[in-house]
């Protein structure tokens, strides 16, 4: 499992980068440059300011900047120097089968890294259009966030799909909608933090792949979800519970 320095999100993939405690010994989760004797070298620093540092770094690398920025905009927040609180172990769950009709692509979580992004455009047709209006058959008020038809794991392709629960499907599902059904299975719930849409979100996504790198609980891949309920009434105090299917 490759590690990060948990400030600037740099590769841990030598020794030489790893900075040090205040024992003199090596920190496992900050590198040189972010990290000597214990402390911070730049103590102040606010997790914007790092993104501005790390972007030019991307971009001798070969990085397109608006690439770069959107990256480490996703992935910085995660790290354990700006976290706002510790990460909470998840509840497991068991559901019964379900559907869940709305609107779906598909991409890669490589492809989500960069400005080709298509969640982000899902969403907003998702709102534009009034996907959720036109479900007459609508179990509840709550919003599904759902991954699904993964190609292989967390590194390849999948169907994301935005929709409402439905209580059957024996009507014509109206033109341009598409239905998933999610199979009955055990999940670990995951709940992120109260904040920002979409940051809240992405930012628990982190988490949640950095405790199953180091979890022996094993995914399935057959469905997960995210589940944006009346907590999420102010998008800029949501709460987010996702569900991961485990074996």
């Amino acid at each position: 499992m490759q590690s990060y320095c948990q400030s600037c999100g740099m590769p841990l993939v030598d020794e030489a980068l790893l900075g040090s405690e205040k024992e003199g010994h090596k920190s496992q989760e900050y590198c040189t440059y972010c990290y000597e004797g214990g402390e911070f070298k730049q103590p102040q620093l606010t997790v914007k300011e790092m993104i501005e540092i790390c972007v030019p770094h991307l971009q001798e690398d070969g990085m397109p900047e608006n690439e770069a920025r959107h990256m480490l905009t996703s992935f910085l927040p995660s790290l354990k120097r700006w976290r706002k609180d510790e990460w909470k172990e998840p509840k497991m769950v068991e559901l019964e089968s379900f559907q869940i009709i709305g609107i779906s692509a598909q991409t890669s979580n490589a492809n989500e890294m960069t400005a080709q992004a298509k969640i982000p455009q899902l969403w907003d047709h998702f709102y534009q259009q009034n996907i959720s209006g036109q479900i007459a058959e609508r179990k509840n008020n709550n919003i599904y966030g759902l991954y699904s038809d993964y190609e292989t794991d967390v590194n390849g392709d999948y169907a994301v799909t935005l929709g409402v629960e439905v209580s059957s499907n024996d009507d014509e599902t109206p033109a341009g909608l598409v239905v998933k059904t999610m199979p009955t299975a055990k999940y670990l719930v995951f709940t992120s933090e109260k904040g920002s849409l979409p940051e809240v979100v992405i930012q628990a996504w982190q988490e949640i792949w950095t405790w199953f790198a180091n979890a022996t609980v094993e995914r399935t891949y057959t469905g997960d979800f995210e589940l944006y309920d009346e907590r999420c009434a102010n998008p800029q105090e949501a709460q987010v519970d996702i569900y991961i299917a485990i074996k």
